[in-house]
């Protein structure tokens, strides 16, 4: 009966009061909030696209992994030859091979078949690098896509230069360079060494050229056949090689001898060229036998020393044929 019931009815509790409160308290912040930009198909689970994605991701992971291009690090001492006629050259002169360096798409001949072929049979590894890596260890010359790495050039002892030039059954023909710097004059003159059969070649240890890549390719193979002495006292050299039986004979503008009618060219000769700018030092001019001169015209002050021992040495063998007749 009403006003007589029991049940007790809903009671607040304390320190509660229904109505507005001042601020959500975040409490309708994740209803705010949106689903972001709608992804792709490819990455829609389920979607076409995406199973092709993922078909597609395992084709690529299947395939075998290609090495990309190494780059060329050539260690000290060592010298690289580049472009196909000196590579071709220095091969087929028997030159010692490390690598064999090859930019992608590199058009093969008859002369990159030889030098690949020898590298294989030499078990020289052939090596992919880039045009860029080749210009950088080329010191951007033309090397049309191909490079070798050669290790330190080993000079022959000056006792076996000697020996070997007593042993050839002919008169030894000798060619020292007196503080030649130029590395493409000592290159064209292993390489008319070549041409006219002499034995080698004597250089000093310091203030002249040494053999380098430059004078890899000047040479065109040459530095592999002709026998270089490196010295560190010429003058003394050239004593032992008077000791020896040896003429020692200077090349040197304004002597009235001439290398065209000078006459200890049939004995056993060291032929000497000085120096490109100042010519023959003052110690070896004086422990010179001869000094001897190639005519030329009143236009011309001096010859380049390569061209001037080119020279020499056409007279020499030309007078050595003649005596033979």
């Amino acid at each position: 009966m009403k006003g007589n019931s029991q049940r007790r009815g809903a009671v607040r509790k304390p320190g509660t009061k229904k109505g507005m409160r001042k601020g959500s308290g975040g409490q309708r912040r994740k209803q705010l909030r949106g689903r972001g930009p709608t992804p792709k198909a490819e990455d829609r689970t389920g979607h076409p696209a995406a199973a092709r994605k993922a078909a597609q991701e395992r084709r690529e992971a299947a395939k075998p992994k290609r090495r990309a291009p190494a780059a060329v690090h050539v260690p000290k001492g060592h010298e690289v030859i580049a472009g196909r006629n000196p590579v071709h050259e220095a091969v087929a002169a028997g030159i010692p091979l490390v690598r064999v360096f090859l930019a992608p798409g590199t058009r093969v001949d008859e002369r990159l078949s030889k030098v690949v072929r020898t590298a294989t049979a030499l078990g020289a590894p052939l090596v992919e690098v880039t045009n860029r890596d080749l210009d950088a260890v080329s010191d951007g010359a033309v090397h049309q896509g191909v490079a070798i790495e050669v290790p330190e050039y080993r000079y022959t002892p000056i006792d076996e230069v000697f020996a070997a030039a007593e042993a050839s059954g002919e008169p030894p023909l000798l060619i020292a360079l007196d503080q030649v710097t130029d590395p493409h004059n000592l290159g064209a003159v292993l390489r008319s060494a070549a041409a006219f059969g002499a034995h080698g070649v004597i250089i000093p240890e310091r203030r002249a050229a040494g053999v380098s890549a430059a004078v890899w390719k000047v040479s065109a193979g040459a530095a592999a056949r002709i026998p270089i002495a490196q010295v560190t006292n010429l003058v003394r050299t050239l004593k032992d090689a008077k000791n020896a039986g040896a003429f020692v004979v200077g090349l040197a503008g304004g002597s009235a001898d001439t290398t065209a009618s000078f006459e200890l060219a049939d004995g056993p000769l060291v032929l000497v060229t000085g120096s490109e700018g100042s010519g023959l030092s003052r110690l070896v001019a004086e422990t010179c036998d001869q000094i001897v001169s190639i005519p030329i015209s009143l236009a011309v002050e001096s010859l380049n020393a390569a061209v001037a021992t080119g020279i020499a040495l056409y007279d020499v063998r030309r007078r050595r044929s003649q005596a033979g007749q």
